[in-house]
């Protein structure tokens, strides 16, 4: 069924939802998991600014992998580099690049008004990708089997 998952993660509490989902799938069908983190930037006018620094994001990035390694799943990881507003396409690109056949991403929910002018990187991210997109749930039952 799947054979290459792609996962991005973010550092919201969201993440241990989407590692879960993720790790699941990969359970139930054998697939290989590719873990994305992008360190976000934001432009202001003519400066550009770090949202989340190096450390921090290699950290979110490892602890993903960990959990995903110390249940048996064969997962490898990329820290990428992007401005806020190009994640949902590097994301995408990145579904291009490990030939992934299904995106797992968390929700990202924001007012009407916000989410006008400012998409949700989970709707752009399915518009953005030719892949099946599966939003996790925020708070799944994460009791282990």
């Amino acid at each position: 069924m799947f054979r290459s998952i792609l996962v991005a993660v973010d550092p919201s509490p969201v993440r241990h939802s989407v590692i879960h989902t993720a790790r699941e799938m990969a359970r139930l069908t054998g697939a290989e998991v590719h873990v994305v983190h992008i360190a976000a930037t934001a432009i202001a006018w003519d400066t550009v600014v770090r949202v989340e620094e190096d450390p921090e994001a290699r950290e979110v990035l490892e602890e993903a992998l960990t959990a995903l390694r110390e249940a048996g799943v064969k997962a490898d990881g990329e820290l990428m580099h992007a401005a806020t507003e190009q994640i949902p396409g590097a994301i995408a690109q990145a579904a291009r690049q490990y030939q992934a056949d299904l995106l797992v991403l968390g929700p990202h929910h924001r007012g009407t008004l916000a989410a006008f002018f400012n998409p949700r990187v989970s709707d752009a991210v399915a518009h953005a990708s030719r892949v099946a997109v599966l939003l996790a749930p925020e708070a799944p039952d994460t009791d282990e089997d």
